[in-house]
């Protein structure tokens, strides 16, 4: 037998039944076997729209998202960590608004305190061309709906203002449309704001056409007594700087310091719960002058009416303090309204006391002979032959009227007003005439002659006083009786109050002191003395100008005031015409100080080319100084002394 083992057979059973199909029972014992039905054949499959996987699209979004946020974390860093100092400054430059607080300026007042420039409350309006836009307000011609509201409240042409809120440069967000307007002006534009916008409110067609229209806080000066004092007090400019006068002179002490403010804003509205800080503004110091409001309305009015009345070009008069210096009123004519300029003469914008340089003829006598009594070379006894004509140099000198031989006392030389025997007087005061001219010139410049009054006004003059070697032929003769020499009034007001001191020349002043925003009164340097001649000498000289007003030969009998002893001295000179250089017309001038033998006022008039009637200075001249001086003496109660008069002689018997 073999070792392998034969293959089994696999014996085949019994068939298994089919598996009934989904939602057949399954039969059970003892059931009939289903009935095969015939395969039928089966039907073929659609084409279907298979859809793409999802991923990849997934993956783009998220790619894109993924780099978005990169982009705003690089910002983010950016702004927050590596630029953050700087937009925290931009945004704060943008939240924060810094105004000027513009510094109230320091008032003017006259001596005893009466107010003659002061600031008063004004608006600035200003606006934002940006808010005047068609994209803001949604018309197209908002800047003149702006300007035709605007025009007729601020007085400001229409065209002007459409100019200002359509600049450009259309980033600009601040224009001026008017300067220092009243409280009511911006109380008128403010009601119209709101008027508008309440109609806004409801009717959507209205258009705001001001809601772009602000206001910044200022001052405005004001001159509460007109035209008074003008050429002393000049006017402060657009800008508010003194444009003439004390205002240009004291505008650092009158000007103050400007403030600032700042504070958060949102659309243009302060947000209150943000904090601001302030720097506040410190006021100008008030200016005390030496005026006398009172004084200074007589004076001007004097001589206003005189210088209409002669068809003058113009005119001044001055009243001084002879023993402080101290001037009580500086008047002109034709004069300005510092307050409205508008209609102002250019060539009244002067204060022409100070600025004016002329001849001042015969009121110059008086330091010739103050020369020849210091110089003691004559006595106001002394006897001088006037001949009809005198030959000196180039020249035939005459006096005003044609007369026979005058026998006159050096006295009577100065009441008649003598140009023959000024010069033959003052010839005496050297050997040469070459020494008598350097001898008077010395004289002239101790009386002030040559330079500035000590004012420091804005434009003043010194005048012309050329030195004595530099002398024509002719001036070495005339300048002893004031021509071919130019002074201003200030310099003659103090030849006079010199006189009137004894002798003693005070600096003039205008100004008694400021006072500043602590109210502490700072009192003004004390002015300079120059003794000039002896007080003998100034005593013969005021009685030698008595002379000029009580004796009836004198010129300036118009001069008299009932009750007080007066000293003055009349002038009438050749005038150069300051347009062609060549002499002109005339200077008329008067000058005088009272009580005569107590002096307390001096009053100076000039009068520059008197056109209508007399032009002689002790025709219209001298009732001015009469008017003022009456006036001044009784507002200083400045009595009459009641003693008699010297009444020196004015000629005498050969």
């Amino acid at each position: 037998m073999s070792d392998r083992e034969p293959p089994r057979r696999r014996v085949p059973g019994p068939a298994r039944p089919a598996r009934p199909a989904a939602g057949q029972r399954r039969p059970g014992p003892g059931a009939r076997p289903p009935a095969r039905r015939p395969a039928a054949a089966r039907p073929a499959a659609p084409n279907l729209l298979r859809l793409g996987s999802p991923r990849p699209r997934l993956r783009m979004v998220s790619l894109a998202l993924t780099l978005v946020l990169i982009a705003f974390v690089v910002r983010l860093l950016q702004v927050q960590a590596v630029d953050a100092s700087t937009y925290a400054a931009q945004a704060e430059q943008n939240r924060y608004v810094v105004h000027t607080l513009a510094a109230e300026r320091g008032g003017i007042t006259d001596r005893d305190g009466v107010a003659l420039a002061a600031s008063v409350d004004a608006y600035d309006i200003t606006a934002d061309p940006t808010m005047f836009t068609s994209k803001q307000l949604k018309v197209d011609d908002g800047p003149e709906q702006a300007a035709a509201l605007l025009a007729p409240i601020l007085g400001v042409d229409q065209d002007s203002i459409v100019k200002k809120l359509r600049p450009a440069n259309k980033a600009l967000r601040y224009v001026l449309l008017a300067r220092r307007q009243t409280p009511q002006v911006w109380t008128q534009i403010k009601d119209l704001k709101s008027a508008l916008n309440t109609k806004a409110d409801t009717d959507k067609s209205t258009v705001n056409a001001l809601a772009g229209v602000f206001a910044d806080p200022s001052s405005k000066r004001v001159y509460p007594n007109g035209d008074l004092a003008a050429g002393i007090l000049g006017w402060v400019n657009d800008d508010g700087k003194g444009g003439g006068g004390i205002e240009q002179e004291l505008n650092s002490e009158l000007t103050g310091k400007d403030g600032k403010i700042r504070y958060a804003q949102s659309g243009g509205r302060l947000i209150p719960t943000a904090g601001s800080t302030e720097t506040p503004a410190v006021p100008g110091s008030d200016v005390e002058l030496t005026i006398n409001r009172d004084i200074q309305w007589a004076a001007q009015n004097a001589i206003t009416e005189q210088v209409k009345e002669s068809k003058a070009d113009r005119g001044y008069v001055i009243v001084q303090d002879t023993r402080t210096g101290e001037i009580l009123a500086m008047a002109n004519s034709p004069g300005f309204d510092p307050g409205d300029l508008s209609e102002a003469d250019p060539d009244a914008l002067h204060n022409w006391a100070v600025e004016d340089a002329y001849e001042p003829g015969s009121t110059a006598k008086v330091m010739s002979m103050a020369a020849v009594l210091e110089e003691n070379v004559a006595t106001p006894l002394t006897h001088v032959v006037v001949p009809n004509r005198l030959h000196r140099g180039d020249r035939l000198f005459k006096d005003d009227i044609d007369h026979a031989t005058w026998n006159l006392t050096l006295n009577g030389v100065l009441a008649k007003s003598s140009n023959i025997g000024t010069i033959e007087a003052t010839g005496q005061l050297g050997k040469t005439q070459a020494q008598a001219n350097k001898v008077l010139y010395k004289y002239l410049r101790k009386f002030g002659l040559g330079s500035y009054s000590g004012l420091d006004f804005p434009g003043e003059t010194k005048g012309i006083l050329a030195p004595p070697d530099k002398w024509s032929t002719s001036q070495q003769y005339t300048i002893p009786f004031g021509q071919g020499v130019s002074i201003n009034a200030i310099q003659a007001a103090s030849v006079y109050s010199t006189i009137a001191n004894g002798g003693v020349r005070v600096e003039p002043t205008l100004v008694r002191g400021t006072k500043g925003p602590d109210g502490r009164f700072t009192p003004a340097a004390t002015p300079k003395k120059t003794r000039v001649v002896s007080a003998k000498t100034a005593k013969e000289l005021a009685q030698m100008l008595e002379s000029v007003v009580d004796d009836q030969e004198g010129t300036g009998t118009k001069a008299r005031i009932p009750g007080y002893r007066v000293a003055g001295k009349t002038g009438t000179a050749n005038r150069v015409d300051p347009a062609t250089g060549k002499y002109r017309g005339y200077t008329s001038s008067f000058a005088g100080f009272a009580p005569a033998d107590n002096p307390r006022i001096t009053v100076y008039c000039a009068i520059q080319n008197a056109t209508s009637g007399s032009y002689f200075g002790g025709q219209i001249c001298g009732p001015i100084y009469k008017q003022v001086m009456e006036f001044a003496l009784k507002t200083l109660q400045v009595p009459p002394t009641g003693a008699k008069a010297a009444n020196l002689p004015v000629s005498f018997t050969p």
